[in-house]
Order: structure tokens, then sequence, then C-alpha cells
């Protein structure tokens, strides 16, 4: 096969794997989830980056906005980016309700359509960690970030409750396609720093944990993710005409969740760890 050939075949895989991602994000209710579930983590990072305003940020797989709409309320310029433009509806209905304006651009986190240095800060909450090819995403936030601005990230830990879910549903989870990272490395420090290397400084990590208390038992939780989040819809979907996978599915999704139930049997919460990032731009 020849190069050209070899080249055309990766851009269509390439193409077809982004599409898969795109459809996956759109089915559910994410922004549901980003507001009842994890509300508070993005004003916590556009603290910890110190958003300013007149701030040029850009928020890289942005969904609904979760992390852009809080930047945007400080009086920052910002754009939220994301692959799946499905979401960008919720989000502009709510950036409405609080009065704020921002640009919403479809973008891959593999490769921005952004000028090499176009923003004083990049940032991502629970968002390009989903990216499959890890290097080319801390590339893609390092390049579009000025020297000297601030690179921000929340990525879910793979000891934690969120890391935990995934690795519940990975044996019944379509295959990862070639190459892929799991997501959850993103919220292992060492993969991080490997990740930016040389090109940062002032690279620091901080384990903290968001309360999800949505739903008051875990049977009623584990529907609440069915119904919602894409990768669990996924999952089921995947094992879609096989009771015994479902049922085992739900089995093992109600053990994990009881598991880490934080509170009783009809006060239930759970808490979700994460890293927070942060870090400049040499």
């Amino acid at each position: 096969m020849s190069t050209t050939a070899t080249s055309a075949s990766a851009h269509d895989a390439d193409r077809q794997l982004k599409a898969k991602h795109r459809a996956l994000w759109a089915s559910g209710d994410y922004p549901a989830v980003a507001a009842e579930l994890i509300a508070e983590l993005g004003p916590e990072l556009v603290r910890a980056c110190g958003i300013q305003a007149g701030d040029r940020v850009l928020d890289v797989a942005a969904g609904s906005g979760n992390a852009a709409i809080p930047a945007a309320e400080v009086g920052a310029i910002v754009t939220a980016s994301d692959l799946t433009p499905e979401l960008f509806g919720a989000g502009r209905r709510i950036a409405a309700e609080r009065g704020v304006d921002l640009e919403w651009v479809e973008a891959d986190a593999e490769s921005l359509p952004f000028a090499d240095g176009s923003f004083d800060v990049v940032m991502s909450c629970v968002g390009a960690m989903f990216a499959p090819h890890h290097q080319a995403t801390a590339d893609e936030l390092i390049r579009v970030c000025r020297p000297g601005g601030t690179i921000g990230m929340v990525n879910w830990t793979p000891g934690g409750f969120i890391g935990n879910l995934f690795a519940t549903m990975k044996p019944y989870a379509p295959p990862p396609p070639p190459g892929a990272n799991p997501p959850p490395l993103w919220g292992d420090t060492d993969h991080v720093t490997t990740l930016f290397g040389d090109r940062v400084g002032d690279l620091t990590t901080r384990r903290q944990t968001v309360r999800m208390d949505h739903c008051a038992d875990p049977a009623s939780f584990r529907e609440y993710w069915k119904r919602n989040y894409g990768p669990t819809i996924a999952a089921y979907r995947f094992n879609a005409g096989h009771a015994d996978r479902i049922g085992a599915l739900d089995r093992d999704f109600l053990a994990l969740l009881t598991e880490w139930n934080r509170g009783d049997e009809t006060n239930a919460f759970w808490e979700a760890e994460y890293l927070l990032v942060t870090m400049t731009r040499l």
C-alpha cells in the first residue's frame, strides 16, 4: 500500500472514531450531569487558573460550559470548544440566563482550530481527558496557550469513584480503538507530568473530591447514569439483545454504587475524587 493510501486510511479511521465520540457524548443528557452532579467543578477550575476580566480563555471539550460560563462571569473573553456541538444549545441557554456571552466552536481537542499562543488561559474540566490520544491532546493545549499563560485541568482519578465506575463498565463496553489511552490516566500526576514535560513550569496537582447527592439510593443512581451519561448508555447499547450480560452489568453497577455510597440506604451520596492540575506554559 502506498504512503498516500495509508495516510488516507488513517484519516478515515480517525474521522470515524471522532464521529463515534461525538455520538456518544450527544446521547443521554450530559448538560444535566454537569449541572446536577459536578456544577462546582467549573468555578473551582476558574479560581485555580486565576482567571480575571479581560483574559482570553479557551475551554477545551467544554460540553455545555461548566467551566466556560463561570469564566465569562468574571469578565474573561471566552471560547468554548467541543467535538460535540449538540451540547452547545444547553450551554447557550445557561449563558443567556446568567447574562454572559461567549463564543462556541466545534473543535477536536487533538487538532484545535486556533493559532499558536492565542489564549492566556487554556483549561478543561473533565473533558479533554476523554480524547483518545493523550499526547496529541497535551500538545494542543500547550500550542494554543501563549508563553507565560496558564493551563488548567480537572481530571477524574483512576482510583476514585469515577475511575472505578469506568473499570466496572470496561468488561461490558465496546473495545477501545488501537492506540487509545484510558481517560482516567489523566488523573495520575506522573502521567500528566510526562505528557507536558519540560514545556511547562510550576506544574502543581491537588487531589480533591466533589460530592454527588442527586439520588437518594444506589438503585436510582444507577438508573440516572443509564439515562443520562453517554459512556454508560454506550455500554448498555453494546450489550443490547444479551439479557444475561445486561443483567450482569446491572448487578455489577449496583454493587459499585452500593460499595461507594458514603451515606445510608435512603440518604445516599458519593464522593468522586479528581486531580486539579495547573501549570505555566514556558
